[in-house]
């Protein structure tokens, strides 16, 4: 029998994979105690999700609705997790590689504390970025709509979760989360990129935004766009440069346009049309289109 031949070479195999483990490559990375737990992290996202928009994520379990005692319940669980989750992700901060359990935790508690006090800034951003997205998508039936089913709302979202905890300084968490939101639609925004109100996504698949990229208010970007960084041979050497372009307020990106290099800036109300390719800076109000 298949389960039979299989069976009899089990022990071949595990003896096989021990010994590859065994070679200390990155991948062979054993301590699972010592980086964050992504179900987890996943699992804050979610509960977070339901603070934001507290009529829209809930409890299934739940038969009423006693807002008090639920945003109690959230709350404690959130805190909790996350504080255990931070103090780990802190490890990789060399401040605190080597730092007493005690001082690590406290800290995370301090930077849960502070990212939760963030909330109202969170939800103020978030609905004037489920306006901008009502306003600028004749498709939307409702709001309810755009909360419910659009991803660019939804990584928009996350994003502004994850940014607060990057500004916090917190290794590893933000990027977790925004990759989440990556696996989910197809919308890649680093946790660092800084994004004014009313940010606009159309679509959305395929969008990329930098980890130095600078967005104003009022921006609306189509499926496609990239607002990324130029390619040389420095690689790595450039972390925390300003590597992403800067676009201001009330720009207008169609889809399938790039715009690259940290020195690149689109000035206020400008528009950049489908397929362009930009590495220079663009005036004010100016109109940019492909020609093939």
């Amino acid at each position: 029998m298949i389960v039979d031949r299989i069976g009899n070479k089990i022990d071949d195999i595990v003896e096989l994979l021990l010994e590859d483990y065994s070679k200390k490559r990155d991948v062979d990375n054993m301590d699972i105690f010592s980086i964050p737990d992504k179900v987890m992290v996943v699992d804050i996202l979610n509960k977070l999700l339901r603070l934001v928009y507290p009529g829209y994520y809930r409890e299934h379990s739940w038969r009423s609705i006693h807002l008090e005692r639920q945003l109690t319940v959230v709350i404690e669980d959130v805190s909790y997790n996350l504080s255990k989750q931070v103090a780990v992700a802190l490890r990789y901060d060399p401040k605190y590689q080597d730092a007493d359990e005690q001082v690590v935790n406290d800290e995370a508690q301090e930077i849960v504390i502070a990212f939760l006090g963030k909330l109202p800034k969170i939800r103020e951003y978030v609905n004037t970025d489920l306006q901008a997205t009502f306003d600028g998508d004749p498709a939307a039936d409702s709001k309810d709509d755009i909360v419910l089913s659009y991803p660019g709302l939804h990584a928009i979202t996350i994003n502004r979760i994850a940014h607060e905890l990057w500004l916090l300084k917190v290794p590893l968490i933000p990027r977790m989360m925004t990759e989440y939101a990556h696996s989910e639609t197809g919308i890649d925004i680093h946790p660092g990129a800084t994004i004014g109100k009313f940010f606009c996504i159309d679509h959305g698949t395929g969008i990329v935004i930098g980890s130095t990229s600078v967005i104003g208010a009022h921006v609306k970007l189509y499926q496609g766009v990239t607002i990324g960084a130029l390619s040389t041979k420095l690689g790595h050497k450039l972390h925390g440069t300003k590597r992403h372009p800067t676009l201001e307020d009330n720009v207008t990106v169609y889809s399938n346009a790039s715009i690259l290099g940290g020195e690149t800036v689109i000035g206020k109300g400008a528009v950049i049309g489908g397929s362009s390719f930009i590495t220079e800076s663009v005036e004010p109000g100016a109109r940019v289109s492909f020609k093939g």
